[in-house]
């Protein structure tokens, strides 16, 4: 009798669980797995009697196709582009933020009006301010002389995608600044104390202290901010719709325009997939990475 109540008891954190496990379930790995299956298949929802499995037969049009390869390529420049440089602001922004000075809270409070703005609303300001006719970019490089008329930037298919790196930039810098402004925070003020004492400089006391203190949020940061940024669909599509041409296709947008322009759900999900593994694999290097800090007692 005891032994039945026991068992009862131990499996009754189990059944609370069970209703998030299943909307879990439902919600992320069933859509992952229908994805995954119509990768192998001919799903085109305008030919419906032609619905059919062809094993790999998406894969090879990929490799065959130029426009997956220039999205390829255009994902990993979107990537690595803005990343690079809402890490760089981001950094320089948390450690101003992290000095004393007046009106420091109202600062540190207004840093997030580009992270809360929305997506839609900042694409559409973005768009507008790289405008060619009367955007506010042209004007003010028209005013300090650096142009001598206004410039389409997002109708030139060399400056489109660097374009709206810089409006992703904007918006998502505040992440990292409040993620290494509280990395910051955390580091105890006596280890700097004891390196002013062992006459340390203040190149010495960042690179040898701060830096090494703040490599868990970096690496943390870093991992979230890739995988948001490289399943971003809405500020490329509002700003551009993918193009000039091909010029701002990445995988997300080219997936997206396959399947809901094209109606071609299994190549589609093919692009998808091919996103998801390398995603993946920038999780893979990282969670590489940081076990062997944690064998080394970095971490």
């Amino acid at each position: 009798m005891v032994a039945a109540k026991q068992n009862r008891s131990d499996l009754f954190p189990y059944l609370l669980l069970s209703p998030a496990l299943l909307i879990t379930i439902l919600v992320i790995f069933y859509p992952i797995l229908r994805t995954f299956t119509y990768s192998f298949m001919q799903y085109i929802l305008w030919k419906p009697g032609e619905i059919r499995f062809i094993g790999l037969g998406n894969y090879q049009k990929a490799l065959q196709d130029p426009v997956f390869w220039i999205s390829f390529k255009n994902t990993l420049i979107w990537i690595v582009g803005v990343i690079s440089l809402q890490l760089s602001l981001g950094f320089g922004t948390a450690l101003l933020l992290n000095q004393n000075f007046f009106w420091r809270g109202i600062a540190r409070s207004l840093v997030l009006i580009p992270w809360v703005t929305p997506s839609v609303i900042t694409a559409l300001m973005w768009r507008w301010m790289y405008d060619g006719n009367r955007g506010i970019i042209n004007d003010l490089l028209v005013r300090l002389g650096i142009l001598s008329s206004y410039f389409p930037w997002l109708a030139s298919d060399k400056t489109a995608l660097y374009a709206i790196i810089l409006a992703l930039m904007w918006q998502g810098f505040p992440f990292f600044a409040i993620m290494i402004l509280a990395g910051l925070q955390a580091i105890p003020d006596t280890l700097y104390e004891a390196a002013e004492v062992d006459g340390a400089s203040t190149w010495q006391k960042f690179t040898r202290i701060t830096l090494p203190m703040l490599v868990p949020v970096l690496f943390t940061s870093l991992m979230l901010r890739i995988i948001w940024v490289a399943n971003s669909l809405d500020i490329i599509y509002i700003m551009t719709g993918g193009g000039p041409g091909y010029a701002t296709h990445t995988l997300p947008v080219y997936s997206y325009i396959r399947a809901y322009k094209g109606m071609d759900f299994g190549y589609a999900s093919t692009i998808a997939v091919v996103l998801t593994l390398l995603v993946t694999l920038f999780v893979a290097m990282y969670l590489r990475r940081v076990l062997r800090m944690e064998d080394r007692g970095g971490v």
